[in-house]
C-alpha cells in the first residue's frame, strides 16, 4: 500500500506540480482538442491558444502571491535581466 501511495503522490506532483491552474488548463485544452477533432473540426489551434491564455494568468498569480507574501519581484538588471 505504501508503494501505491508513493506512486500516486509522484504522479499528482508531476501533473499538478506547483500550480493546479496549469494542469486544469492543459487538461481542458486536450479535452477541447479531442472534442473538436471528434467532430471533424480543425483543432490544431486549441493548444497554442490555451498556452497563450494560461501562461500569463499563472505568471500574474505567481507575481501577485510573491508581492503579497512580502517578497519582491525580480529586479531589472543583474545577470539574468540585463538593463
Amino acid at each position: 500500500m505504501k508503494k501505491i501511495r508513493a506512486f500516486a503522490a509522484f504522479w499528482y506532483d508531476f501533473v499538478v506540480g506547483d500550480d493546479w491552474r496549469v494542469a486544469c488548463g492543459v487538461a481542458g485544452a486536450l479535452f477541447l482538442t479531442w472534442a473538436a477533432s471528434s467532430a471533424s473540426l480543425p483543432s490544431w489551434w486549441i493548444v497554442p491558444v490555451a498556452v497563450t491564455i494560461v501562461l500569463p494568468v499563472t505568471l500574474w498569480h505567481a507575481l501577485r502571491a510573491e508581492r503579497q507574501s512580502g517578497g519582491s519581484a525580480p529586479a531589472r538588471g543583474g545577470p539574468h535581466f540585463p538593463a
